[in-house]
């Protein structure tokens, strides 16, 4: 080895400041806002009655993060994955995971070819941009950890060769809450990766009437051209709102703001593990990404407080008498968030 080592880092070091941004990079920027903003309008053409989790699902594509969709057959979690895949004109891939399904069925695998006597590698689905994982609690911890690889490193090792994923990559995975025969609990370790646990309900009863009259009209899921969503953003324009995030900087109360709840978790009696600081950085770029696309280029703690149930509910284990006592994640949140002064 030649050449001086490294300096050690400087903790007390403030980090520069961002240049400003160039008139392009402006333009861009509006660009991008504009276009994400159209994209959750193209969704609704085909979606009724989530539009909050269509925003998570933005949200989570601008931070590099992953969701975690929870609900009930029926409420249009695959329509609202191929939705936000159409007008994002992104590459998207489904997954049915099951008990017998193996790590190549979702990686890839070498495949001997007998023309040219030698092993070529086979694409597995996970080479997408969006990643669908249905029911993903119904596949073994084998099987867990080699889709754990892809969300944390964006890439996938195949026979000692490591590949890269496309950018952008996003896992979208869902779970029934109601059925556990046959499931197998997701590893706390992976369950942390998601930036978002997302539950879908039940619509209500307008919404419910606004779904049947579309199918009554005609409505195919299937054929989400003929239901009006058609591409209105692609990938640069991600890219440009990703940029975009880079040079947003938040106020130091804000900061500290978000802390206080991540650390007040760890503190609540009824909650045996808090938040990690990894979940605390991960509220931060969720704030920032929700702020942003809702047309700020700032952040105030009302965005905190807005992505802070979906963001932290999944980092919390209950203690069991708390759950016995009824106790939820939700509710433990809530009063956090009404407990932890708000900065002025």
């Amino acid at each position: 080895m030649t050449g001086a080592p490294e300096p050690p880092p400087d903790n007390d070091a403030v980090p520069a400041a961002p240049p400003e941004p160039t008139p392009a990079e402006d333009a861009a920027a509006a660009r991008a806002r504009a276009a994400l903003g159209e994209v959750r309008d193209m969704i609704a053409a085909a979606v009724v009655g989530h539009a909050g989790a269509v925003s998570g699902l933005l949200t989570a594509l601008l931070v590099r993060g992953h969701v975690l969709l929870e609900g009930v057959p029926g409420t249009a979690k695959t329509l609202m994955v191929k939705s936000v895949s159409r007008a994002l004109h992104l590459d998207s891939a489904r997954v049915q995971f099951t008990p017998d399904l193996m790590p190549s069925d979702v990686t890839g695998q070498l495949v001997y070819d007998q023309r040219t006597a030698s092993f070529t590698f086979r694409q597995g689905p996970v080479f997408t941009n969006l990643l669908l994982a249905d029911e993903v609690n119904r596949t073994p911890a084998k099987t867990q950890a080699a889709l754990l690889q892809a969300m944390e490193e964006r890439h996938v090792t195949v026979e000692g060769a490591d590949r890269a994923l496309p950018t952008p990559f996003m896992v979208i995975a869902t779970q029934n809450p109601i059925e556990q025969e046959g499931t197998y609990p997701l590893p706390e370790a992976q369950v942390d990766r998601f930036l978002f646990k997302l539950t879908l309900g039940y619509p209500d009863e307008d919404a419910e009437v606004a779904i049947v009259d579309r199918h009554d009209r005609g409505l195919d899921p299937h054929d989400l051209a003929a239901a009006g969503v058609e591409p209105v953003a692609d990938a640069d324009d991600l890219a440009a709102a990703r940029a975009a995030l880079t040079r947003l900087r938040v106020d130091p109360a804000v900061q500290h703001y978000v802390v206080q709840l991540c650390r007040a978790t760890r503190d609540a009696p009824s909650v045996e593990l808090g938040v990690s600081p990894r979940g605390a950085t991960m509220l931060l770029h969720a704030a920032k990404a929700w702020a942003w696309l809702s047309g700020r280029d700032f952040v105030t703690p009302d965005e905190v407080k807005a992505v802070a149930r979906p963001t932290l509910r999944h980092r919390l284990l209950l203690r069991p008498e708390a759950e016995l006592e009824g106790a939820t994640a939700d509710g433990v949140l809530d009063g956090l968030l009404a407990a932890v002064p708000t900065p002025r």
